[in-house]
């Protein structure tokens, strides 16, 4: 086992990784930025060091900076976390010329699975279902029209490097489809550096669900269930839980058993999330990307589990065989997240750094309420980096318990200093759709801002 562990990341994440790294005897080590040199995670970690200015790319983002911090604190590996560099092939490749370990997957893995089209292509090698869409990337607008042509309308022209929803417009017609390979592209090449797209049929009726796998570098590798993540705004979730109303016990079991099969074939390591759109009008599961790394909603897999992804990132990377085989899995109770964000729903939701005067989240009786916050009183949210300040998890023993707990907790909590998505996300909660669990992307239920 690692000695010490340097976590290339902030706020809750790497507070998260620390709580890790000390359930397992390792020191930890926190990189920041002279914005965050005050922040809760610099002052847990057993060694803190600045990296430069608040400016990402002069602080988190600078790899060579971050190395050079491993070598100085003499760490033996670096966790990643979400967002930064974690998914960053050649960052991961730097680490491991440096003779550290990376607690990630392979390189190649992560470039691959970056790509969308070579991501398409090897899951369907290894046997996941594809939405319907175009053979590889499109050359011409010419070659769009003859595609959608054969899939039929809607389609949705999206961007080989894309992500976070840039570069992706839907189109219902030749005309829009004449229009939207303009503004996709366009977006793609401003946002990545790279045009390139390809075609899916849109899916009117569709939910987000995602399989949370674990493999080890021997060959082995299993799935822990199914989350379900189609409460977004923008392409960004709002709400996730686990498991999912929409998936019967044959279905996860069957899908799973197939993603952990492919997670293997393809030479994954670590934990990784493979994404799918469900078809509501046939239930029907169809690939959409993976991610390679830790996913923010990570601890709805864990509270129904027990298990604890990040130790078991961290132990995988050592070198150890799976401890687990599937049988050993078990599902319990159901368990919902709300991430907070730092933003006004009334003001387009507008990020709203600021001073946290006060921040506490109450205990809820007959339920397990978990909170992995970036923040604490007097914490300074700066403006240079993404508004969430935190994640609101509440267990119960079925989906109704878990979201009377989230309610409460979320009811309860006193945060002050900053507007917050939490109103927003009580009103999602309270919804009938949301309870009765009727849910499409797109739509979020009870909120008509």
């Amino acid at each position: 086992m690692f000695r010490r562990v340097l976590i290339a990341n902030r706020g809750e994440i790497a507070r998260r990784i620390i709580r890790a790294c000390d359930a397992l005897g390792i020191e930890s080590v926190a990189v920041h930025s002279e914005a965050d040199r005050d922040a809760p995670f610099v002052r847990e970690a057993t060694v803190s060091v600045c990296l430069g200015p608040a400016r990402a790319s002069e602080s988190y983002l600078d790899m060579e900076a971050v190395l050079q911090a491993a070598a100085q604190t003499e760490a033996q590996a670096i966790h990643p976390g979400y967002g930064f560099l974690a998914e960053n092939a050649l960052f991961a490749q730097m680490v491991m010329q440096q003779r550290l370990a990376w607690i990630g997957p392979p390189p190649r893995v992560i470039t691959v699975m970056g790509n969308k089209s070579a991501a398409k292509e090897a899951a369907q090698a290894a046997g996941l279902p594809l939405v319907p869409g175009s053979d590889g990337l499109l050359d011409t607008l010419d070659d769009a029209i003859a595609s959608a042509a054969v899939i039929g309308y809607p389609v949705l022209l999206k961007a080989d490097a894309g992500g976070g929803g840039k570069g992706m417009r839907r189109a219902g017609s030749e005309a829009e489809l004449r229009e939207a390979w303009v503004e996709a592209r366009g977006e793609a090449r401003a946002s990545f550096g790279n045009d390139a797209v390809y075609l899916e049929k849109y899916l009117d009726e569709s939910r987000h669900i995602e399989f949370q796998v674990l493999a080890d570098s021997w060959g082995n590798a299993i799935h822990l269930f199914e989350r379900e993540c189609t409460v977004q705004r923008r392409h960004q979730k709002l709400l996730e839980e686990a498991p999912s109303v929409a998936l019967t016990a044959e279905q996860r079991a069957s899908m799973g058993a197939r993603v952990a099969a492919a997670s293997a074939a393809i030479g994954y390591v670590g934990a990784g999330t493979v994404e799918f759109l469900q078809d509501r009008s046939t239930g029907e599961l169809y690939f959409i990307e993976m991610n390679t790394r830790l996913q923010v909603e990570h601890p709805v897999t864990e509270e129904i589990t027990g298990i604890d992804l990040v130790q078991a990132q961290i132990r995988i990377a050592a070198g150890e065989r799976l401890w687990l085989t599937q049988d050993d899995v078990t599902m319990n109770g159901w368990a919902i997240e709300a991430r907070i964000n730092a933003e006004d729903p009334e003001q387009d939701f507008r990020p709203a750094p600021g001073l946290v005067t006060a921040f506490e989240v109450p205990d809820v009786d007959g339920a397990r309420i978990r909170v992995d916050a970036a923040i604490e009183p007097g914490s300074r949210i700066p403006p240079w980096y993404d508004s969430m300040v935190g994640k609101v998890i509440a267990w119960g023993e079925d989906r109704d318990a878990a979201i009377e707990a989230l309610l409460a907790a979320l009811g309860g909590m006193t945060l002050e200093g900053v507007p917050s998505t939490a109103g927003l996300q009580r009103a999602v909660l309270s919804s009938d759709d949301f309870r009765a669990g009727d849910l499409r992307v797109g739509v979020i239920p009870g909120w008509e801002g």
